[in-house]
Formats: C-alpha cells, structure tokens, sequence
C-alpha cells in the first residue's frame, strides 16, 4: 500500500484502498475488521450489507444509516400512477425472444406489420433551437458529447416555445431530472420572466446537480426525491399554495418512466388526488381509466382553474426495451389491434433492435462518449441498448442488419402511438415528432401534447 493509505487490497478493482486510516492505524473505518481493534468486532450493515460497522455500535448506527427507510413525504402515494395490476393479464412466464422459433418469430413479425398498417410511421422533423443555448453551443469548451447534448436541449425548448410553454406564471415539472439540466436551460429561457416554478422528480440521489446556478428571486427549484409510481402532485406543497398550471417536461425519460409519468400527469393529478377522494389508488385510477375527457367539470364540481390542469407535455422518448405492460398507459390500443401482454413483452425487446442493428455488441458495447455520458449526465440511457440485444442472434441469415432497424423503429412507433392514442382519450392534442438528427441520438422522437381546446375550455378571465 501507499504511505499513509489503507492496507487493505480491492480485489475487484486490483489495488489497496486508497481511505487514509486514523493515526496509528493500517487500516480505514471501513476495513477496519481485518485487524484487532481492542477486541471490537465489525459486522456487515443489516440495512446494507456493503459497509459494515462496529458490533456494539450498532443500534446507534441504525438510526443515522444513510440506508435506513425514511419518513414518506406528503406527495407519495403508494402506487398512485402504476396502472392496473389485473394478474390475469400479465403471463406468469415470459419466455425470452432468443427462444423462440423461426416460425414463431416470423408470426411476430407479421403481427407486428398488420398491426401498424395505417398507422402515421414517417413522423414529422421538428428540429429547432433556442436563443437561450446559443452561447453554449458555440463555446469551442464543450466536448462532443456536450454539444450533442446541447444540441437536443435547445431543440426541446424550441418545441415548447413552437408550443407556448415558454411563459410566466407556470410550474415546470422535470420526471426523470438526473442533474437538473433541462431545467436549468428553461430557467435561462425565461430569464425576465416572473413567477416560475420548477420540480425536479427523480428518485436516486444524483452528484453534480445544477441547482445551486439558479440564484434568481423569480424562479423556484424543489427537488422531489420519489419514484414517478408513488408521486401525486396535488399533494405537493408549492403546487397547492401556489396553484399553477403544469408543464411537464423531460429529457430521454427511460421506458416505464414515461407511463408512469403520464398517468402523474393527465390522471392522478386531476382526477385521484383531489382532497376529497380517499379511494384506494386501483379503484380511482380504474375510473379514470374509463374517462374519455376527465378534465372536464361537471356540476358543481371543481372546475378547470380548480383542477390547476397540465399546460403541456414535452417528453424526448427514450429505452423501449424497459417498458412495463402493467405500467403502460397504451394498454387499450393494443387490444385494439389484436395485442396482448405476450405482444408487448416481445415488441418491446425488439425494440432494441433500432438502435443497436445486432451488430458487433460484446465489442462496442461501451464507447468513450458513452463513458462519458454515464459519468456526467445521468439522463442519457443510449448506453444500455447494445447490452440488451447481445447474445444468441435467433435470425442470423434471415433478416439484415437493416430490415432488423426497421422492425426496431416499428416496434417503438407502435409503442408510442399507444401513448398518443391516450392523451387523446384524455383531452389532448398529441403527437410524435424528430426533434434532433440520428446522428446527434437515435433516441430522437419528441413526445408533445396540449390541451384540446374543443375538449377542455379556456379559462374564464
């Protein structure tokens, strides 16, 4: 070991600690077990077996363990946006894409090409930038890697302003919000204007936050430390005292992330959590499930200003692969078209297929932009989709890299579509769209939805 460092040796990572131990010690706090310290023993941490702890002071370690359960904030609902969880409908085993037949494969195949047939597959290019970004996009400072991220950041803000999200007195509400940068460019954006909010959802603790950049009086950080599935926004506090409309926004939300945090948005936060209702969660959102346009008022009920309704939704799409038929929110479409919980957990392994081809995985599996993106930016999953298509390759000489990518992007069409489908249910105007090129990320489909204004009325001035 070092002078002065730790004695103990890492095998995994094939060093000595590298921990300064007390005076007097060869080893730190952390491996201080392997050497007799008056007899006092260390044990492995019952709460989390990956650190470890003096014996007889274990008791008064379990009270301040970082790994201990916390109280649940007022916000979390116990699984207040998951969806139904009808057993029946979720197959006990799902057997893996690789071991299926060539025939069964190819039945897959043509299910998937008639079910999309009609369907709008050439999206729209909506490629656009903000003024807010343009001094960072031409700092020679930035790396590669952060100006494809900068490129895909003003492109997201340009979509809101095309949609007048931009604007005073609105609470922006970022899902899946790693270091807090697609906030932090809006927060640019709307440098002069008053009355901004910003929550910032994410459920890991993240390093390297931005938060601590925004110093002005006008606009409010608040992180929310909850996964989307327990998250109900009418009992966040600055949302019930300040009473904003809602813009929810997010950058490569990952899978299930997405449903879950559409149903935050357009279910739980208008219809299940208004004060009154203590329903069990199933049986609330089960009704709204059935509700073509619950933003409507009806009666005396509460009314649209009431409800505090969403002003809009931009959500850069990202990770198919790890959507959830329990989770999704396109549940309904799928039975449209003859699909089922089995269909799904196939499309969505297939998925991958647009964005890895099956090529040469096990040795590009992991790049030095890649390296780089799970060091720095905690949003960009693009590295995990060459790992989930390795291994056995059922249609070797059947299909070409090509025609696989394509079935990859129908896949993912089909996916979203049952998204767009149920924000209009919902009373919303959806749509997908090309937000940046292939090249800047093959995750590159912008999710965007507005109030329908024949469905829900303009608020009374």
């Amino acid at each position: 070991p070092e002078p002065g460092r730790c004695a103990h040796f890492v095998l995994r990572k094939r060093r000595f600690c590298r921990m300064i131990p007390a005076p007097g010690r060869r080893f730190c706090g952390e491996h201080g077990h392997e050497e007799e310290q008056n007899d006092r023993k260390r044990i492995p941490c019952p709460l989390d077996p990956k650190h470890t702890v003096y014996e007889d002071q274990l008791q008064k370690h379990l009270k301040k363990c970082n790994s201990r359960e916390k109280p649940k904030p007022v916000y979390f609902v116990q699984d207040i946006n998951a969806g139904l969880k009808d057993a029946a409908e979720i197959p006990e085993k799902q057997v893996p894409l690789s071991s299926l037949s060539i025939e069964e494969l190819q039945n897959l195949i043509t299910r998937l090409k008639k079910a999309s047939n009609g369907l709008e597959l050439h999206l729209k290019e909506q490629i656009l930038s903000h003024q807010a970004l343009q001094e960072a996009l031409s700092d020679p400072k930035n790396g590669e890697s952060a100006f494809k991220h900068l490129k895909q950041q003003a492109s997201i803000l340009g979509n809101m302003e095309r949609l007048h999200l931009l604007g005073p007195g609105r609470c922006f509400v970022e899902f899946g919000a790693g270091r807090g940068k697609l906030s932090h460019w809006v927060d640019i954006a709307l440098e002069n204007v008053e009355s901004v909010q910003f929550l910032l959802v994410e459920r890991a603790t993240t390093r390297f936050k931005v938060d601590g950049k925004h110093k002005r009086r006008d606009s409010i950080f608040e992180r929310l430390q909850v996964d989307i599935q327990h998250l109900c926004l009418n009992k966040v506090p600055i949302l019930e005292k300040k009473k904003l409309p809602v813009v929810g926004i997010g950058k490569h939300l990952c899978g299930a992330a997405t449903d879950l945090a559409l149903r935050c948005l357009v279910e739980s936060y208008t219809t299940c959590c208004d004060g009154k209702n203590e329903e069990p969660a199933s049986k609330r959102c089960r009704a709204a499930e059935t509700e073509v346009a619950p933003h409507k008022s009806a009666g005396n009920e509460s009314t649209t200003e009431d409800h505090n309704p969403v002003a809009g939704i931009v959500i850069a799409l990202c990770c198919h692969h790890k959507c959830d038929w329990t989770h999704y929110v396109g549940r309904e479409f799928f039975k449209s078209v003859g699909l089922g919980p089995v269909e799904f957990h196939y499309f969505q392994r297939m998925s991958s297929w647009a964005t890895c081809g099956m090529q040469e995985t096990t040795g590009k599996a992991s790049t030095s932009e890649d390296s780089e993106d799970q060091t720095h930016d905690t949003e960009e999953h693009e590295h995990t989709h060459s790992r989930t298509a390795s291994g056995s390759d059922p249609l070797q000489g059947i299909l070409s890299v090509e025609e696989r990518k394509e079935l990859g992007c129908l896949c993912k069409r089909l996916i979203d579509h049952g998204r767009v489908e149920y924000l209009q249910q919902q009373g919303y105007k959806a749509a997908l769209q090309y937000y940046t090129e292939a090249a800047v990320s093959l995750e590159n489909v912008l999710l965007t939805a507005v109030p329908n204004p024949s469905v829900i009325p303009e608020p009374t001035i």
